[in-house]
């Protein structure tokens, strides 16, 4: 099975804060509009995205109309819409946004669990990690997201 996802800048900038952007090559194809790297690239790049494999794509942000969301969020909304690929995205507006589209939506949490499916981790690191994130990230993750990771796990 192919797996493809674009990414929005959360994922990129809070798995990177625990040295785990590695766990975004669980995807066969990851995409990143233009617009969320000019965002990532503001507050310089995080180490270790240069060691992805990725595609920056153009993107029309401008017809998804929720005001809420940044520009790179509506971008990579509607690079999902537009490709149908997963969106990554810990943003709860931008889940809402996209889940009320039709679009399949994975946060962080969910790149461990994935991680943890495609072979990358084991149960113990992908837990781990996930506690890790919760802990050392500057996302604020409640024990419930993290717990419900954690069944993620065992449902594989």
């Amino acid at each position: 099975m192919t797996l493809a996802a674009v990414s929005d800048a959360g994922p990129l900038i809070h798995l990177a804060e625990i040295d785990s952007l590695e766990l975004l090559s669980a995807f066969d194809t990851l995409l990143v509009p233009e617009t969320v790297y000019e965002e990532i690239d503001a507050g310089g790049v995080p180490d270790g995205l240069a060691d992805l494999s990725y595609e920056l794509v153009e993107a029309d942000e401008s017809r998804i109309g929720a005001e809420e969301l940044d520009a790179g969020e509506r971008a990579a909304i509607a690079v999902a819409e537009d490709r149908g690929v997963v969106l990554l995205t810990d943003d709860l507006a931008a889940r809402e946004v996209a889940s009320d589209a039709g679009i399949e939506v994975h946060g962080s949490i969910g790149v461990f669990a994935l991680g943890y499916g495609r072979g990358l981790l084991d149960r113990d690191e992908a837990v781990s990690r996930m506690r890790a994130f919760q802990r050392e990230t500057s996302l604020f993750v409640t024990e419930a997201v993290v717990e419900r990771g954690v069944r993620m796990l065992d449902e594989q």
